[in-house]
């Protein structure tokens, strides 16, 4: 501790993710629908995942939003942050733009996603609702967006 004692955490030992918000000509936000088990519910998540062992930011982001979703476009990485004080994941936090479909899904025999688009005015109202598990994600994507002007 900063003033000198030892004190016991249990820390998650848990690799980097990567999140994306990724967003169409249309300015449609791609979501991903999937069930979770913690909440036991299916929740509505921007899509992302764990970064394989050799893997960058970029190429896991690239691997990850095609695998869930099909979809590819012009890749920005917009900021890097903490999972939280009692675990070691960074998450790298992106956005998308020009995004198209390339190709359907390939999912993992434990992913079970819809892919779902949202309207940017909609989107922003799931991210108010508190139901969006990607805050962080949305909130570091939409102001890029705006420094950009894009929205």
């Amino acid at each position: 501790m900063p003033d000198g004692r030892i004190d016991e955490y249990d820390i998650k030992d848990e690799g980097d993710a990567v999140c994306i918000l990724g967003l169409t000509p249309d300015d449609e936000v791609i979501i991903a629908k999937q069930f979770r088990p913690g909440p036991e519910k299916v929740l509505l998540e921007l899509p992302g995942g764990v970064r394989d062992k050799n893997e960058s930011p970029d190429e896991a982001i690239k691997r990850e939003f095609l695998e869930e979703t099909g979809y590819s476009g012009d890749l920005h990485l917009v900021n890097t942050c903490w999972n939280c004080g009692y675990s070691n994941r960074a998450t790298h936090n992106f956005v998308a733009t020009n995004c198209k479909k390339v190709q359907e899904p390939q999912l993992d025999e434990n992913e079970f996603i819809e892919v779902a688009l949202l309207p940017l005015n909609e989107f922003k109202e799931l991210l108010q609702s508190g139901e969006l598990t990607d805050s962080k994600t949305a909130f570091y994507g939409l102001e890029y967006l705006r420094s950009v002007g894009k929205i």
